[in-house]
């Protein structure tokens, strides 16, 4: 770590400067033993207040890590030694909190710590699949090829998962618009509307009494509605983020129809390509298998998983292993993967089903997408139609009793 120093030496002048150390204690030491008195010594990294506050609000993001990955990768293919590299790297970045965390990883290697192990103290940042596959680096001495295999890999995911994101995102949107303005239209238009119709004397269609009433439901009773509506989200996702609600959630996502051949997909493809990525680096089939189970998030391919790790285990390959689960794990998978252990050739034939299952997440979101806009814009004209035909008809009447 580098600290700033202000000093007096032994002929009286004041020095300015700077030294790398461990830390502050060492620091002072070896300043004192050059005959140096300090008046002053402080962090080159410490910040103030308020840049401290500015940090909270920042997040380390996944093209974050990729574009790290790259550039470790080029900088170790270079023979630059790990502990100048994480310097480089911590006053190059320019997202600051992750600047802060590579500033401890090199400080930590400083102290003699490997890679991995220094990786390791930051899981929000660096998690188990990262710091496992940077360990299978260092011990077989490829770690510039490891980092391009994890930058190609979450480069990725990154992409697989930022396209399914943005395609359920416009759904949501539209849905959202839809229930605002459905919202508005029965608390302030119809209340209005309402009595002019009722006192007119013309005879009301069932239809737009229908929608008198729900409006006048509405007013009535829509903030004990809105307050319900609270609390039950409220302990939705409270409910959703236990152990059984994460997998009553996860289970959920495989069973509604269309989206859950999205998701099987998705899970599919993130299974294989984490396989593939940690075999081919030399990891253990267990605990690749382990990791994958780890970071698939989903419940119940976690499950699945975790069964074939204690059949492998067992001395079970692991196509048979798998076979167990034909609704979330395909025949074909499971008869892919017992060609490539017949062939010895599982890695090749894993990356071989990952961009498949790529390639069909893509042409799923781009299917979705193109049903899901004529579906949405159908039901939100439908709803507006319904609506204005409740109010224009009686209109049209009274307009024609007079």
């Amino acid at each position: 770590m580098l600290f700033n120093y202000e000093a007096i030496d032994a002929t009286g002048a004041k020095k300015i400067g700077s030294i790398d150390a461990v830390n502050t204690d060492i620091a002072i030491s070896s300043l004192q033993r050059r005959g140096l008195v300090l008046t002053s010594i402080k962090g080159a990294d410490e910040k103030s207040l308020f840049s401290k506050n500015i940090s909270l609000f920042e997040r380390v993001s996944s093209k974050d890590i990729v574009i790290l990955s790259r550039q470790l990768s080029s900088l170790f293919n270079a023979q630059i030694s790990a502990l100048r590299i994480f310097r480089l790297l911590s006053s190059e970045i320019d997202n600051h909190a992750l600047g802060v965390k590579l500033t401890e990883v090199a400080d930590d290697l400083q102290s003699g710590n490997s890679i991995s192990a220094s990786l390791a103290k930051h899981p929000k940042v660096f998690g188990a699949f990262y710091v496992n596959m940077v360990k299978a680096g260092e011990e077989s001495g490829k770690l510039n090829e490891i980092f391009e295999y994890l930058a190609d890999y979450l480069d990725r995911s990154y992409e697989l998962t930022s396209k399914v994101r943005g395609a359920l995102i416009y759904p949501a949107f539209i849905v959202f618009t839809f229930f605002t303005v459905m919202i508005l239209m029965f608390t302030m238009v119809i209340p209005k509307i309402s009595p002019i119709l009722i006192e007119s004397g013309v005879e009301i269609p069932i239809y737009t009494k229908i929608i008198i009433g729900m409006s006048n439901f509405l007013v009535s009773y829509g903030y004990l509605i809105l307050g319900a509506l609270i609390v039950g989200i409220y302990f939705l996702i409270r409910f959703v983020r236990t152990p059984p609600g994460k997998y009553a959630y996860d289970r959920l996502k495989l069973n509604v129809p269309y989206l859950s051949i999205l998701y099987k997909k998705l899970y599919l493809s993130r299974f294989a390509d984490n396989m593939n990525t940690m075999l081919i680096s030399g990891i253990p089939m267990v605990q690749a298998l382990q990791l994958t189970s780890a970071v698939i998030d989903n419940k119940v391919y976690e499950q699945i998983i975790n069964d074939a790790v204690e059949n492998v285990k067992g001395g079970k390959t692991l196509s048979d292993s798998l076979s167990g689960s034909p609704k979330e794990i395909p025949g074909m998978m499971t008869q892919m993967m017992r060609v490539g252990e017949e062939a010895g050739e599982v890695g090749s034939m894993l990356k071989t089903m990952a961009n498949f299952y790529t390639r069909e997440v893509s042409t799923a979101v781009d299917s979705l997408v193109s049903l899901i806009e004529p579906a949405m814009i159908v039901m939100l004209g439908l709803g507006v139609a319904i609506l204005l035909a409740a109010v224009l008809v009686p209109i049209y009447s009274i307009a024609q009793g007079t």
